[in-house]
């Protein structure tokens, strides 16, 4: 198992089949996925791991699997996802996140996407990262604030129906090379 990315309390790292309950549980989490259109099936979870698996293998990076340091207990994941749909800011590189509930609000998300965004320009060598959730998402988009990102505008998401209420998003960006550590 590689590790990719360690922080002062966190390790970002490649993900276990053991993980798949765990990613299950949080993608069946009213509260997890209250800006998402529907909650996930474990069938429908392990979809999503097998994604991810396949993004490592066609692009390097993915969203890493983050565990506490000194537990070793699954938090969550943060990490990189090639926007595959059709939007005037693509191609992009987005970074996402998406935590269990009781890792809320202990600056997980934050110094994980910190230490993602670091690893995107030294490692991955990538210029520029966006970032982008439904506008009644203020969670993320103070997430989005705090590791440095720019509202760039809103936007109506391609693969949301007009009248649903997480059809309107916005979008925030990074210039990597302007990153410090």
């Amino acid at each position: 198992m590689k590790q990719y990315i360690e922080t002062s309390l966190l390790i970002l790292r490649d993900w276990k089949t053991d993980d798949i309950p765990h990613l299950a549980r949080m993608n069946s989490d009213d509260k997890v996925m209250e800006y998402f259109l529907k909650t996930l099936s474990y069938e429908e979870t392990t979809a999503l791991y097998n994604q991810i698996q396949e993004e490592f293998v066609k692009y390097g990076f993915g969203a890493y699997a983050v565990e506490e340091k000194d537990t070793g207990t699954f938090v969550g994941f943060v990490g990189l996802h090639n926007v595959t749909f059709d939007v005037d800011f693509t191609p992009a590189i987005e970074i996402l996140w998406r935590l269990l509930p009781e890792y809320w609000g202990k600056g997980y998300a934050t110094e994980a996407a910190i230490a993602c965004l670091n690893y995107a320009k030294e490692e991955l060598k990538l210029n520029e990262v966006v970032s982008f959730t439904s506008l009644l998402n203020k969670r993320s988009e103070q997430v989005m604030r705090k590791i440095g990102m720019t509202r760039i505008k809103e936007f109506n998401h391609p693969l949301v129906e007009p009248n649903h209420p997480l059809y309107r998003h916005v979008l925030y960006g990074i210039d990597l090379t302007t990153l410090r550590k």
